[in-house]
Protein backbone atom coordinates (compact mmCIF):
# COMPACT_ATOMS: atom_id res chain seq x y z
CA UNK A 1 0.00 0.00 0.00
CA UNK A 2 1.70 3.17 -1.26
CA UNK A 3 0.92 6.70 -0.08
CA UNK A 4 1.13 9.05 -3.06
CA UNK A 5 1.16 12.81 -3.39
CA UNK A 6 -2.11 13.44 -5.20
CA UNK A 7 -1.88 15.13 -8.59
CA UNK A 8 -4.40 16.80 -10.90
CA UNK A 9 -5.27 13.44 -12.54
CA UNK A 10 -6.54 12.24 -9.12
CA UNK A 11 -9.17 14.98 -8.72
CA UNK A 12 -12.09 13.07 -10.27
CA UNK A 13 -11.32 10.01 -8.11
CA UNK A 14 -10.95 12.24 -5.04
CA UNK A 15 -14.37 13.78 -5.69
CA UNK A 16 -15.91 10.30 -6.00
CA UNK A 17 -14.43 9.42 -2.59
CA UNK A 18 -15.72 12.72 -1.18
CA UNK A 19 -19.24 11.99 -2.46
CA UNK A 20 -19.18 8.63 -0.64
CA UNK A 21 -18.57 10.30 2.73
CA UNK A 22 -20.78 13.37 2.34
CA UNK A 23 -23.29 11.92 4.81
CA UNK A 24 -20.60 12.52 7.46
CA UNK A 25 -18.87 15.66 6.17
CA UNK A 26 -21.60 17.51 4.30
CA UNK A 27 -21.60 18.57 0.65
CA UNK A 28 -18.15 18.32 -0.95
CA UNK A 29 -18.13 16.66 -4.37
CA UNK A 30 -20.01 19.54 -5.99
CA UNK A 31 -18.82 22.26 -3.61
CA UNK A 32 -16.46 24.72 -5.35
CA UNK A 33 -14.85 25.57 -1.98
CA UNK A 34 -13.92 21.93 -1.39
CA UNK A 35 -12.57 21.66 -4.94
CA UNK A 36 -10.46 24.81 -4.42
CA UNK A 37 -9.09 23.41 -1.15
CA UNK A 38 -8.26 20.12 -2.86
CA UNK A 39 -6.53 21.87 -5.77
CA UNK A 40 -4.58 24.10 -3.37
CA UNK A 41 -3.40 21.08 -1.37
CA UNK A 42 -2.42 19.23 -4.56
CA UNK A 43 -0.43 22.22 -5.84
CA UNK A 44 1.50 22.62 -2.58
CA UNK A 45 2.10 18.87 -2.17
CA UNK A 46 -0.08 18.38 0.90
CA UNK A 47 -2.80 16.11 -0.54
CA UNK A 48 -2.00 12.44 -0.01
CA UNK A 49 -3.83 9.40 -1.28
CA UNK A 50 -3.76 5.64 -1.58
CA UNK A 51 -4.88 4.41 -4.98
CA UNK A 52 -6.63 1.09 -5.49
CA UNK A 53 -4.07 -1.64 -6.32
CA UNK A 54 -1.35 1.06 -6.15
CA UNK A 55 -2.58 2.10 -9.57
CA UNK A 56 -1.60 5.06 -11.71
CA UNK A 57 -2.92 8.61 -11.23
CA UNK A 58 -6.66 8.72 -11.78
CA UNK A 59 -7.23 5.24 -10.32
CA UNK A 60 -9.98 4.86 -7.74
CA UNK A 61 -8.91 6.05 -4.32
CA UNK A 62 -9.02 3.91 -1.20
CA UNK A 63 -8.29 6.93 0.98
CA UNK A 64 -7.21 10.54 1.02
CA UNK A 65 -5.81 13.07 3.49
CA UNK A 66 -5.40 16.85 3.30
CA UNK A 67 -2.64 18.28 5.47
CA UNK A 68 -1.52 21.83 6.19
CA UNK A 69 0.76 23.99 8.23
CA UNK A 70 -0.53 27.39 9.23
CA UNK A 71 2.79 28.30 10.79
CA UNK A 72 5.31 25.65 11.76
CA UNK A 73 5.39 24.12 14.31
CA UNK A 74 1.55 24.03 14.01
CA UNK A 75 0.05 21.50 11.60
CA UNK A 76 -3.49 20.42 10.82
CA UNK A 77 -5.15 17.39 9.28
CA UNK A 78 -7.98 19.04 7.40
CA UNK A 79 -9.64 15.97 5.93
CA UNK A 80 -9.20 12.21 6.09
CA UNK A 81 -11.54 9.73 4.44
CA UNK A 82 -11.45 6.06 3.52
CA UNK A 83 -13.68 4.36 0.94
CA UNK A 84 -16.22 2.04 2.54
CA UNK A 85 -14.76 -0.96 0.68
CA UNK A 86 -11.32 -0.28 2.20
CA UNK A 87 -12.21 0.40 5.82
CA UNK A 88 -10.44 -1.69 8.47
CA UNK A 89 -7.68 -2.54 5.98
CA UNK A 90 -5.00 -0.14 7.27
CA UNK A 91 -5.57 2.68 4.76
CA UNK A 92 -6.18 5.38 7.38
CA UNK A 93 -3.26 4.14 9.47
CA UNK A 94 -0.94 4.22 6.45
CA UNK A 95 -1.98 7.79 5.58
CA UNK A 96 -1.64 8.94 9.20
CA UNK A 97 1.74 7.28 9.70
CA UNK A 98 3.09 8.78 6.49
CA UNK A 99 1.94 12.32 7.30
CA UNK A 100 3.26 12.22 10.85
CA UNK A 101 6.73 11.30 9.53
CA UNK A 102 6.72 14.60 7.61
CA UNK A 103 6.30 16.68 10.75
CA UNK A 104 9.56 17.95 12.23
CA UNK A 105 9.79 18.02 16.00
CA UNK A 106 8.85 19.73 18.15
CA UNK A 107 5.39 20.35 16.74
CA UNK A 108 1.68 20.21 17.38
CA UNK A 109 -0.79 18.54 15.03
CA UNK A 110 -4.52 19.19 15.33
CA UNK A 111 -7.54 17.62 13.75
CA UNK A 112 -11.26 18.17 14.16
CA UNK A 113 -13.17 14.92 14.18
CA UNK A 114 -16.55 13.53 15.10
CA UNK A 115 -18.07 13.62 18.55
CA UNK A 116 -19.03 10.45 20.36
CA UNK A 117 -22.64 10.79 19.13
CA UNK A 118 -21.63 9.96 15.52
CA UNK A 119 -21.39 6.15 15.37
CA UNK A 120 -19.73 6.11 11.93
CA UNK A 121 -17.15 8.58 13.25
CA UNK A 122 -15.98 6.43 16.15
CA UNK A 123 -13.29 4.66 14.07
CA UNK A 124 -11.79 8.07 13.25
CA UNK A 125 -11.66 9.00 16.93
CA UNK A 126 -10.03 5.65 17.71
CA UNK A 127 -7.45 6.19 14.95
CA UNK A 128 -6.41 9.55 16.37
CA UNK A 129 -6.24 8.23 19.92
CA UNK A 130 -4.19 5.23 18.74
CA UNK A 131 -1.75 7.69 17.18
CA UNK A 132 -1.32 9.67 20.40
CA UNK A 133 -3.83 12.48 19.85
CA UNK A 134 -5.64 13.76 22.94
CA UNK A 135 -9.22 15.06 22.96
CA UNK A 136 -9.40 18.83 23.27
CA UNK A 137 -12.27 21.32 23.11
CA UNK A 138 -15.60 20.80 21.41
CA UNK A 139 -16.13 22.86 18.29
CA UNK A 140 -19.18 23.80 16.21
CA UNK A 141 -21.42 20.97 15.05
CA UNK A 142 -20.92 19.51 11.59
CA UNK A 143 -23.22 20.22 8.64
CA UNK A 144 -25.35 17.16 9.46
CA UNK A 145 -25.84 18.43 13.03
CA UNK A 146 -23.54 15.98 14.80
CA UNK A 147 -20.99 17.11 17.34
CA UNK A 148 -17.33 17.74 16.56
CA UNK A 149 -14.25 17.77 18.76
CA UNK A 150 -10.71 18.96 18.28
CA UNK A 151 -7.85 16.55 19.00
CA UNK A 152 -4.19 17.52 19.49
CA UNK A 153 -0.92 15.65 19.19
CA UNK A 154 2.22 17.15 20.69
CA UNK A 155 5.36 15.82 19.04
CA UNK A 156 8.41 16.31 21.24
CA UNK A 157 12.02 15.97 20.18
CA UNK A 158 12.52 12.78 18.21
CA UNK A 159 15.57 10.67 18.78
CA UNK A 160 17.71 9.48 15.87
Amino acid sequence: MIVWNAIEEDIASWLRLASEVEYLFGLMAEDPIFLQALQKNISRGSAFCIRENDGPPGSSLLGGLLFSSSAAPLYNIGWLAVASRARKSGVATALMTYVLTLVPSPAEVTVTTFGTDIADGLPARELYIKNGFKPDERVANGPEGGSRQKFKLKILERKG
